[in-house]
């Protein structure tokens, strides 16, 4: 991957005070560049600040509040003039089968990840059309845009939303000089998948899984920023997956555990 792509570029992660996002915005710092990132853990973030150097900038942020987004992208332009790359990554889960599952948890859900990438996209590629360079967006959506998960309805729908909406920002933003793709994780050791740390859904899991592992946050941060390097500079609107060829064999019956 060459460094070039990287130095002195401005980019703007969310969800960046743990797991993917932390990853990404690790890699983007070796790389050479600045980045801005955003997390609602500003404690973590502030721990950061003094880890990572003075590129690194921590704002806290609820990626569900529009004005939140609009504040944020404002104050990068203020304080680096441009925004080149921006990765949505901030996502939680609340489960539940569609029978029991309540609206609140439903609408927890979705918000956070579909409206919080919604939100996200909507005012990053505000301030790219402005720039005669453009940008490049990634979002992180998941393997469960494409495969059911057990008590994962709203996680999965909404996830599904998030590739969709990917397709759609590539559609229409082209033509600015903004490419838009998706990241598509299967299961990554991050605190995201607490819940299937049981030794028989693990397993379970593994029985799916042909490469016979999760993946490390580090093996999903460097695809995505090869989707916002010279590399792939003909890729727009597309929905890489990272799964260790789960989804050729599908997803295990989680049914039997609840």
């Amino acid at each position: 991957m060459s460094q070039i792509t990287f130095q002195r570029k401005t980019a703007f992660v969310t969800g960046a005070a743990s797991g993917i996002g932390l990853a990404i915005t690790r890699q983007l710092l070796e790389n050479g560049s600045t980045v801005v990132g955003a997390d609602l853990n500003e404690d973590r973030l502030k721990e950061l600040e003094v880890e990572l150097g003075s590129s690194f900038n921590g704002k806290k942020l609820d990626v569900t509040k529009e004005a939140e987004h609009e504040e944020v992208i404002s104050s990068i332009v203020k304080e680096h003039g441009k925004l080149d790359f921006a990765f949505n990554v901030a996502g939680a889960n609340k489960s539940g089968t569609i029978t029991d599952l309540s609206l609140d948890d439903w609408n927890f859900t979705v918000d956070l990840i579909l409206n919080g990438v919604f939100l996200g996209m909507k005012h990053q590629a505000r301030q790219m059309k402005k720039q005669e360079h453009g940008g490049s967006i990634v979002n992180v959506s998941s393997l469960n845009a494409h495969v059911p998960m057990y008590t994962g309805s709203a996680y999965a729908s909404a996830k599904a939303g998030v590739e969709m909406l990917t397709k759609n920002g590539a559609l229409e933003l082209a033509r600015d000089n903004i490419k838009v793709n998706a990241i598509l994780p299967g299961l990554v050791n991050t605190p995201l998948v607490d819940d299937f740390k049981s030794e028989e859904i693990f397993e379970s899991f593994m029985e799916r899984i042909p490469m016979k592992r999760a993946a490390e946050p580090e093996e999903v941060a460097k695809p995505a920023l090869f989707l916002v390097s010279e590399g792939a500079s003909y890729i727009n609107g597309a929905s890489l997956l990272v799964d260790g060829a789960w989804a050729v064999s599908g997803y295990p019956d989680l049914s039997k555990f609840f």
